[in-house]
């Protein structure tokens, strides 16, 4: 079942920065930062870390920083 909310366009903007990729649904997102929520509860430093770890990441891709599937395998003898 799928229903809609509504969010103002500050929220919206704010929920978008956290896509990891343009046509990320919204659904994902949210599913996605419940999990964090969830994780933060049960392990606080644990969370902490791997927020921290999910942001770098996601400047490193954005920046261009990263190998592809290729490149992996290659570097992983594969």
């Amino acid at each position: 079942m799928e229903t809609t909310i509504r969010l103002d366009s500050n929220t919206k903007s704010e929920l978008d920065k956290f896509k990891q990729y343009k046509s990320e649904s919204y659904n994902e997102l949210v599913r996605k930062l419940i999990y964090i929520a969830k994780m933060i509860e049960k392990d606080p430093k644990l969370s902490q870390e791997t927020i921290t770890e999910i942001k770098n990441a996601r400047k490193r891709i954005k920046e261009g920083d990263y190998y592809s599937e290729e490149e992996a395998k290659k570097i992983l003898g594969i």
